[in-house]
């Protein structure tokens, strides 16, 4: 296993984390949209390329609230894994859900950066597991504790990706028409370039593809 080897679906696994009403209340180093939009990204992804996905939230009855309905909807069968530690890995729940993937390469998402992501990414780091974090989907109380939490993140040994990253990592080639539209419903979805995709089947016809005819067909 290598940083050098890309993810794919059959090499990773993905865990979003606290995506919560209490906790977007505390984000101040994005605008609350961005980490809102992305984390959406990296859900369809995971669902569109059937990624082992583990769902957790922190006090949701008492305090934080449920897990965004627009993720937890992709994942109707779900157990989603309730927590009273900021740090997910002491939870038993979440490390035996992490177990139960098989994967080593682990991409790890949540609010906010410096606890709920910092703090499984250093104890799943030690116990020996790959760590990518979509930095675009987290979110923290200031620039300031976001950018160290990524930079301390970083030099423990954890990779930085963004959340399109993420899905063009997954899709490889627009030939692979088995995801073409599922990547490009994404897109259309929450990226810039979905204007692009919107425009280029209005001029071309819905025949046109980046990924040529066979994609097309």
């Amino acid at each position: 296993m290598s940083k050098l080897e890309m993810l794919t679906p059959q090499n990773s696994a993905i865990a979003l984390i606290d995506y919560q009403p209490a906790m977007y209340q505390g984000v101040q180093s994005h605008d609350r949209l961005v980490p809102f939009n992305n984390v959406q990204i990296l859900a369809k992804a995971a669902k569109l390329f059937k990624i082992p996905t583990v769902l957790t939230t922190v006090a949701k009855d008492s305090f934080s609230g449920p897990f965004m309905p627009e993720v937890t909807e992709l994942f109707p069968n779900h157990a989603i894994i309730d927590r009273t530690s900021m740090n997910s890995w002491l939870d038993a729940g979440f490390r035996k859900a992490v177990a139960a993937t098989g994967r080593k390469k682990f991409v790890i998402a949540g609010l906010w950066t410096e606890a709920c992501v910092m703090f499984p990414t250093l104890d799943m780091l030690k116990e020996g597991y790959e760590i990518y974090i979509p930095a675009d989907a987290c979110g923290d109380l200031s620039i300031e504790a976001h950018n160290r939490s990524m930079d301390r993140a970083v030099q423990a040994g954890a990779v930085p990706i963004t959340s399109a990253q993420y899905v063009f990592e997954l899709q490889q080639d627009w030939a692979r028409s088995e995801t073409y539209e599922g990547v490009m419903d994404i897109l259309r979805a929450h990226s810039p370039y979905g204007i692009q995709v919107r425009f280029s089947k209005w001029a071309l016809g819905e025949h046109a593809s980046e990924g040529g005819v066979q994609a097309a067909e």
